[in-house]
């Protein structure tokens, strides 16, 4: 038995801000939660002389080893991000005998299963629901509430900055640009958006989800990934008028025992579940055997909802050791063949800028049939009269990754052809 649970942070930005206020605001409900007092002992900072609301200046340190050699502290909460210094920071406290909390979500998606490696070898939890989807409670159901299930697919819409700028492109109109401008007027997007539109912030959090929900050994290096980037308020209006919704979709499934994760903006039907998920929210779609399709959805960033997972993960963790419960180690995880591109199946959309001529259609209809990519819809839309070129969009049949980029390559070096636009994968059945 304790008589106060110690609670020190690394970082008291933000998200470390908000978990401060919520401490010091609502010490008698925690309390009444655990058992016991949650105390605040000590927070990393990088300037220890500036104030900060909620935490005397005595308790903010520039120095790790203030929090790692104190006594009292018996969780270590990192919201520092990164993957260095945090990695080492947080081995550190797991060696010492600490419980962590992380919200880290690059140093959870390249490292998490050596640091889940170390809390078990130490007899001590890591815990990390605010690194995927914010406020939305997706580690803790993955890890207890569905582990009787075997699950089959997750689907995700994880990133609040690209769903926000889809969304405006659907509502307004606008091409890319205009978007990432207004995004990041408005704080949604940072000054260098690479991490969000170039889909690696999602392909972090897919990396969890997989090891999670499959039990498998994967990387973000793993996954396959295709940006926001090159799309055009053209490409909303096609699969507008194809009955679809264009999001950046985290998929992984299982297949035949081997992996197939993928980040890219996708045609989701506009009937489903997903293709409603709309501005800064964030949603996980589950696929299972026992409990069929399970949607989670929720504000997938911002201090509040982040502070929100990071709180709950504490007072799980700070009443197991009021009640002198051991840690629960996570099932074993393992080493799966992860399916490169060519040998993922879909089906897919295909815009292309042709000369508006006789017999286009039929050139490209054949370079598509010679590699067995059939096709199950075609729309043409004149592109620029003056300069006599047409726009053609496609739609496929469930077809091979090689299969389909072999095509397209033969097909972008055709004499009529003067631009192959988007190609991206369909989900679900659309209007047509």
């Amino acid at each position: 038995m304790v008589d106060a649970v110690g609670v020190s942070l690394l970082g008291a930005g933000n998200v470390g801000g908000g978990v401060i206020t919520a401490l010091a605001g609502a010490r008698e409900r925690h309390a009444g939660h655990v058992g016991r007092a949650l105390e605040l002992r000590f927070a990393l900072v990088r300037d220890a002389n500036r104030d900060r609301e909620g935490i005397p200046r005595d308790r903010l340190t520039t120095d790790i080893e203030a929090i790692l050699s104190d006594p009292q502290t018996q969780i270590v909460v990192e919201l520092m991000g990164g993957e260095q210094p945090a990695f080492d920071y947080i081995t550190r406290a797991l060696t010492s005998g600490r419980h962590v909390v992380t919200a880290n979500k690059e140093v959870m998606a390249k490292r998490g299963a050596e640091l889940l490696s170390t809390a078990a070898a130490h007899g001590v939890r890591l815990l990390y629901e605010a690194s995927v989807g914010g406020g939305i409670p997706i580690i803790s159901p993955l890890s207890r509430d569905l582990l009787a299930n075997e699950i089959t697919s997750v689907t995700a819409i994880i990133n609040g900055t690209t769903n926000y700028m889809l969304t405006a492109m659907s509502k307004q109109g606008a091409d890319y640009s205009e978007v990432l401008a207004e995004a990041q007027r408005l704080g949604y997007a940072e000054p260098d958006p690479t991490a969000d539109v170039d889909g690696i912030d999602a392909a972090y959090k897919l990396a969890i989800l997989c090891g999670l929900a499959f039990h498998v050994e994967v990387l973000p290096e793993d996954v396959t990934r295709q940006g926001i980037s090159r799309l055009t308020a053209r490409d909303i209006l096609y699969a507008s008028e194809l009955g679809y919704t264009i999001k950046l979709l985290a998929t992984g499934r299982l297949v035949d025992g081997e992996l197939v994760a993928t980040v890219a903006p996708t045609l989701v039907a506009s009937g489903e579940p997903l293709a409603k998920v709309d501005g800064v929210l964030n949603a996980i779609q589950i696929e299972a055997d026992l409990v069929g399709r399970v949607v989670f959805e929720g504000p997938g960033a911002g201090s509040a909802p982040t502070a929100s997972a990071v709180l709950a993960d504490v007072l799980d963790v700070a009443r197991d050791l009021v009640a002198g419960r051991v840690e629960r180690p996570e099932p074993a995880r393992r080493r799966v063949r992860v399916r490169p591109p060519e040998e993922h199946r879909s089906r897919f959309y295909i815009r292309v800028t042709v000369a508006d001529q006789a017999g286009v259609l039929a050139r490209i209809a054949g370079a598509l049939g010679e590699h067995e990519v059939s096709i199950a819809s075609m729309i043409q839309f004149e592109a620029d009269a003056d300069e006599r070129t047409a726009e053609l969009v496609f739609t496929t049949h469930l077809a091979g990754g090689g299969a389909l980029s072999t095509a397209i390559e033969q097909i972008g070096s055709m004499d009529v052809v003067r631009e192959v636009g988007a190609v991206l994968p369909m989900t679900g059945l659309g209007a047509r």
